[in-house]
């Protein structure tokens, strides 16, 4: 009996280091697939066609107001609006220091682009993320009386672009997301450059944010 209590033992050893290496070899093919694939996958675009407006979300400036330029020269919209952050001109107002925004910078260089100046539009509504981006393009676009805008942003930018739209804006207008076509985001390598890897880590953690219900609002 005493070996045959042995054996039961020996071969449940066994069967339980089976499941736990099939387990962790399922784990790491998982990890293997994410690598692979989740750049791609946070990439997304939307056929172009004429909208109310072309949107230059704030960051990574100048890609994304290049890019704008671009749209407008081929005829997608009349108008171009810029977003503005005044969170750095609050915090360093009070130290007498005067802080130029970055919608001052996009705004020369959709000028560089071909823009006119009367055809370039700061929105009022401060912003802070993203989010209050989304409720600041959809505000003005219902106070316009328009349906469709086009969101320019950077590839790894835009599936979070998307959802938020969805989720904050969607019945209000129709939202066109296209990135940046100079933005250097390599969705195939993003592990290479820690650059890229702190972008898929960022917007993986906001896409969290966002399907939970948003509740970091600073995200």
């Amino acid at each position: 009996m005493s070996g045959l209590g042995n054996f039961n033992w020996s071969v449940m050893h066994r069967f339980r280091w089976r499941i736990l290496a099939a387990v962790g070899g399922a784990i790491a093919l998982i990890f293997l697939v994410f690598l692979l694939f989740v750049g791609r996958w946070l990439v997304v675009e939307d056929p172009l066609e004429k909208a109310q407006a072309i949107v230059v979300l704030s960051g990574r400036m100048p890609v994304r107001a290049l890019e704008a330029g671009k749209l407008y020269r081929t005829g997608y919209a009349p108008e171009v609006w810029l977003t503005r952050n005044p969170e750095l001109e609050t915090t360093l107002a009070p130290m007498g220091i005067h802080y130029v925004g970055e919608e001052f910078y996009s705004y020369r260089v959709l000028m560089h682009e071909g823009v006119p100046p009367d055809a370039i539009r700061v929105l009022p509504e401060p912003i802070v993320n993203t989010a209050d981006e989304m409720n600041a393009i959809a505000k003005e676009l219902s106070k316009q009386g328009g349906h469709t805008v086009i969101i320019v942003t950077t590839k790894a930018h835009t599936r979070r672009v998307r959802s938020l739209w969805e989720k904050i804006a969607g019945k209000q207008g129709r939202a066109i997301v296209r990135a940046a076509s100079s933005d250097p985001f390599q969705p195939g390598h993003w592990w290479r450059t820690s650059g890229d890897a702190l972008d898929v880590v960022r917007e993986v953690l906001g896409l969290l944010n966002s399907w939970g219900g948003l509740p970091l609002h600073g995200a």
